[in-house]
């Protein structure tokens, strides 16, 4: 599964997919689970997780400054506030806006 669009639409990243459905995303719920070490911490070969202490989210962490495309499996957003390590895989973008939807996320 792989999107053939990804559109910033106000508050939300809508997605097209490949198999003809349609996802939208909360921009705030993207940056939320973002994937990297620095938010959700790494895990040691004994399975202990390390994470930074907790910062607090300023207004412009949920303001998408650009969208980078990573090999044929994912995407990089680059965020107003700087922040741009997580890479979001095709699968992940689709469970979290699964459960966005849902209301889950």
């Amino acid at each position: 599964m792989r999107p053939l669009d990804l559109t910033p639409f106000g508050e939300e990243l809508a997605i097209r997919w490949d198999d003809g459905t349609e996802s939208f995303i909360r921009l705030e719920t993207l940056r939320r689970f973002c994937p990297c070490a620095a938010c959700m911490g790494e895990q040691d070969i004994f399975g202990q997780t390390y994470k930074a202490p907790a910062r607090p989210y300023g207004p412009q962490a949920f303001q998408l400054a650009s969208l980078a495309h990573v090999g044929g499996y994912g995407v990089q957003p680059r965020w107003a506030d700087g922040h741009g390590t997580g890479i979001y895989t095709w699968d992940y973008v689709r469970r979290l806006a699964d459960a966005d939807q849902a209301g889950g996320a």
